[in-house]
């Protein structure tokens, strides 16, 4: 089975089953600053998780673009990769646990007909947060031996919240055995054992965590599941390796060409999946790293390399591709190459990589050119700061700001000979250059409409009001280029090559805070693209939107048949009156990227 035909029987099942499918949302969160990346199928569900009403639906299923980097570590190996694709299927209270549990099981063993014997799975053992999953052990008892079953803690076995709260709950996970040795009989003894691959994780969200750690029953409780398409591509063609199967194999070969690793080998030797093995630690991350490089780049909401927030991640993702290709010998230059290789694999899937192909190849060589120029310089660099072994945290800001290496680059080169780093002084001068880093494993911003709280409902309401008095100040040009909203201000990009001068600022203030004096609705209608088009709604409308979208309308249509202040396309959340939301400030305006500039606001 190739990859797309496990698309379509993913999604053809599911809509089999009542589910709409809804398309894949950006790699880049619009309204949830709790991430720099969506890292599941839930992230851009959020709002309808905690109770918002779904244009599509309350069962939902697609196939979602995802970024991970908190485990960027363990890519290497034969499972683990930083771009994936997830199969997700929701009910957004609607079923629960005995119908998600015995969908999985149908999918798995008559739609992919793996072999039932080698299926184990894990449930929530419970803890003082919340009790032992009883129902879902029970359910899974009646389908396979007690002795695949596994009982395992929070770590294994919860999921979420997408923030510091939100919805969450307990989980239950499938593997599938790919040993070539027999199948171990207690799973709960060998649920470790690299050779179970977990390819699907049924989410049972009956929680919200709340901002004093507490976790309250959902009024709405539902399903969300992921089904990773890698992982399961390689089990349903007798793989152990995911870099062997179609979605990675022709960037490997590329990576053997320019390595010169198939040098003196026939042609069917070099065909031969085995042929990487000695560097294919190396090849699976050069693969890996480049493909999610070009995932991002390539993204309707695409970034390009920065040393903030996801550009930041972005770099180091390429940087880090370029340092273990000039290890396995690469010395020319690759990244476009095998941009090519992933563009060809998935540009029938994401349109847009193919769409924005320049782009991605124009980053990709400037980083490449860039970084190449300073890497062997660096290195030398590091080697005579480490004389005593440690590597302070001013010698690792150096190397960052000076010789553009990632803080993750430098632990690792000093990793592999041994030596220290100080990470708290880094970050202190990092701190005090005012570059606070942003990456995955730094901390996120705290909050934002993840949550679902009062005062970003607000906020958000507010961000609304605000872009439309820039279009009246400013111009029709200007479009929303992203934003990042939390219970204190707002923050919000916007198209625009110039500074506002004063009296613009002034002007979107006071009309902002007349339409909050003017007590306003705020409504909601579920219409057609081409109705919210027709209608003047204002939205990107080159992005991926489902059959119906919900159109928030800011005031009423006069007696004339004139158009409500605002009408936006947007899941929400909102308020239902403007008078609810307090006097509206801009704090500070400032330039975000070329043509792009930033505000940040908040109400008093």
């Amino acid at each position: 089975m190739n990859a797309q035909e496990l698309r379509t029987k993913y999604l053809d099942f599911f809509k089999s089953k009542k589910h709409s499918i809804i398309p894949s949302a950006s790699l880049i969160p619009e309204n949830d600053p709790s991430v720099l990346f969506t890292t599941a199928g839930m992230h851009p569900l959020v709002p309808y998780l905690m109770g918002e009403k779904h244009p599509a639906g309350n069962k939902l299923v697609n196939v979602q673009k995802c970024i991970r980097t908190g485990d960027i570590d363990e890519v290497g190996d034969a499972t683990h990769h930083t771009f994936f694709e997830m199969l997700g299927n929701w009910s957004l209270g609607d079923y629960f646990k005995e119908e998600a549990i015995k969908m999985s099981w149908e999918f798995l063993t008559e739609v992919l007909k793996l072999d039932k014997d080698k299926i184990a799975v894990s449930v929530f053992a419970g803890d003082d947060d919340a009790p032992f999953d009883e129902e879902a052990y029970k359910l899974w008892k009646s389908k396979i031996s007690e002795n695949r079953i596994a009982k395992l803690s929070k770590k294994k076995n919860w999921w979420g919240p997408a923030g510091d709260t939100g919805p969450c709950g307990p989980d239950t996970e499938m593997f599938y055995w790919v040993g070539k040795d027999e199948v171990p009989e207690n799973f709960q003894k060998t649920h470790d054992n690299p050779n179970w691959v977990e390819i699907w994780n049924d989410v049972f969200m009956e929680y919200n965590k709340t901002k004093d750690a507490k976790f309250e029953p959902l009024k709405q409780k539902n399903v969300d599941t992921g089904m990773g398409l890698e992982r399961t591509l390689a089990v349903i063609n007798n793989s152990d390796d995911n870099y062997t199967t179609e979605l990675f194999w022709p960037i490997i070969q590329k990576i053997e060409e320019f390595s010169n690793c198939h040098s003196g080998r026939s042609e069917a030797e070099t065909r031969n999946p085995l042929q990487y093995k000695g560097d294919e630690r190396a090849m699976r991350i050069i693969a890996d790293h480049i493909k999610a490089s070009v995932m991002i780049l390539g993204d309707e909401r695409g970034i390009g390399p920065s040393n903030t927030g996801a550009g930041y991640v972005l770099r180091r993702l390429i940087r880090r591709a370029v340092r273990y290709a000039k290890q396995i010998g690469i010395t020319n230059n690759f990244t476009t190459t095998l941009a090519d290789e992933v563009i060809a694999i998935y540009q029938g899937v994401y349109p847009e990589i193919k769409n924005n192909q320049q782009f991605i190849k124009d980053e990709l060589e400037k980083e490449e050119a860039k970084f190449k120029e300073t890497l062997e310089q660096g290195e030398k660099m590091f080697l005579k700061m480490s004389d005593d072994k440690k590597i302070t945290g001013n010698e690792a800001f150096i190397l960052f700001s000076t010789y553009g290496f990632p803080f993750e680059l430098t632990q690792e080169l000093a990793q592999e000979k041994g030596y220290t780093v100080d990470e708290v002084e880094f970050k202190q001068e990092l701190s005090k250059h005012s570059e606070l880093s942003k990456t995955a494993s730094a901390g996120q911003f705290k909050g934002g409409l993840a949550d679902a709280s009062e005062e970003t409902k607000k906020l958000h309401t507010t961000a609304h009001l605000m872009l439309e008095a820039m279009r009246r100040v400013i111009g029709d040009h200007v479009q929303q280029k992203g934003s990042n909203i939390n219970a204190e201000r707002l923050r919000f990009d916007f198209s625009h090559g110039e500074k506002l001068t004063d009296e613009q600022k002034q002007k979107i203030e006071k009309i902002v805070n007349k339409q909050i004096k003017a007590d306003l609705p705020v409504s909601c209608t579920e219409m057609t693209l081409d109705e919210a088009r027709k209608l003047g709604a204002t939205g990107v409308f080159d992005q991926k939107y489902g059959e119906k979208v919900k159109v928030y309308s800011i005031g009423e249509e006069s007696t004339q048949g004139g158009p409500p202040f605002s009408r936006e396309i947007c899941g929400g959340p909102h308020v239902k009156n403007t008078g609810e939301l307090g006097e509206f400030k801009i704090k500070k305006e400032q330039s975000s990227s070329a043509g792009v500039r930033r505000i940040k606001a908040i109400l008093e």
